[in-house]
């Protein structure tokens, strides 16, 4: 079902008042945006956008050679705030613009009509003000459309508050927590191999053995980071972008948790990294793994390694969504190409430090199109 809503006409003179960082208005086919809040999340940079302010940026939209994506043009919608209208022929005061405009509102709500044009506001498949962990199950179908056309505003998962706190966390916490332990370990590490205990073994059986130098732990470190690209590009394709069945409630919800409300709400701050707590179960699981599989001294090398990754991989992520890198540099091109991920390509680009991975797997953006949706 939908509803017209009356749309509030704005004049030429007061979009010309909005050029700034602290207020910043486009046109787009004589509709007015009010993108302020989005300048530091452009991939184009936020120059981009305070060089067009005020004006019409129809043909940026449209390219070339920059054509954005429907994702992207429904993202802005979300910043419409009215249509455009000429300037009378005769100056006003802003006091007395302001009176005419709301005398002439006045007449339009006793009489049902509007000088403008009327807009429907669409009725969402989810209740927004309730959970919506419970509710997505139900989609069915309408699941994987609904989650990958992603909206500015935040989102309530849980109904309990203190599991809805523990599901969300600032982003200054991931270093707070890990990184202290990555410098403990470290130091542990190199000194439990400085006593030369620590040996590879070279068959089944302990008859040939290589002693684990402590100059190697760098090296070590090294290639447990290497390791981690690789399980965060798996993580990343295979689970947090698995395709539940839409007869499925509970993979969809599961699909939602993991990652699905990432996508819907792609600038939801508190929800950009992992929460320490959930963190730490899968943390300790790789643990447990790293020590089953090999020698202490190497396995607790390699595994502070990765958790360094780790916490490499969460603040390149937060600051690809909320970072403004310099224009030509390499966080550049990633910021450029993750935003293609989740406007355009859900099913490619699945690399966040690196596009490495996305090679060998066959999952990389196409060149043609990396990078025009700015």
């Amino acid at each position: 079902m939908s509803s017209p809503v009356s749309v509030r006409c704005i004049l030429e003179s007061e979009v010309s008042q909005h050029r700034s960082k602290e207020s910043c208005w486009v046109l787009v086919s004589g509709r007015v945006y009010d993108v302020t809040g989005f300048l530091r999340r452009h991939p184009g940079g936020e120059a981009l956008i305070l060089h067009q302010a005020g004006n019409d940026v129809s043909r940026e939209m449209e390219g070339p050679p920059h054509r954005h994506s429907e994702n992207a043009r429904r993202w802005m919608e979300q910043y419409y705030i009215g249509d455009l209208i000429k300037d009378t022929a005769e100056p006003q005061t802003v006091r007395e613009r302001r009176k005419a405009t709301e005398s002439e509102q006045t007449k339009e709500d006793q009489t049902g009509a509007s000088r403008c044009s009327s807009v429907n506001t669409e009725t969402d498949l989810v209740n927004w003000t309730k959970p919506l962990l419970w509710q997505v199950g139900h989609l069915g179908e309408k699941y994987d459309e609904w989650v990958h056309q992603p909206v500015d505003r935040p989102i309530r998962l849980f109904h309990s508050d203190f599991i809805e706190a523990c599901s969300k966390t600032s982003w200054y916490m991931v270093p707070a927590v890990w990184l202290p332990m990555v410098l403990y370990l470290s130091w542990y590490c190199f000194t439990l191999l400085a006593q030369g205990d620590t040996r590879l073994f070279t068959t089944f059986t302990s008859e040939y053995t290589i002693v684990v130098h402590k100059y190697s732990f760098p090296f070590l470190f090294l290639l447990g980071m290497f390791i981690w690209s690789l399980v965060e590009y798996l993580i990343h394709r295979f689970l947090f972008h698995m395709r539940p069945p839409a007869s499925n409630y509970y993979l969809i919800t599961l699909h939602f948790l993991l990652h699905g409300q990432h996508h819907k709400s792609p600038f939801d701050g508190s929800r950009l990294v992992f929460p320490p707590i959930p963190a730490s179960f899968v943390i300790g699981g790789f643990y447990v793994l790293v020590r089953v599989l090999m020698p202490l001294g190497l396995g607790l090398s390699v595994f502070v390694g990765g958790l360094c990754g780790y916490v490499v991989y969460d603040m390149i992520h937060y600051y690809l969504h909320y970072g403004c890198p310099k224009k030509g540099s390499y966080l550049y091109g990633l910021k450029a190409y993750h935003v293609k991920h989740h406007f355009e390509h859900q099913r490619l680009g699945f690399g966040i430090t690196t596009r490495f991975w996305d090679h060998p797997f066959n999952s990389l953006i196409p060149e043609e199109t990396f990078g025009k949706d700015h």
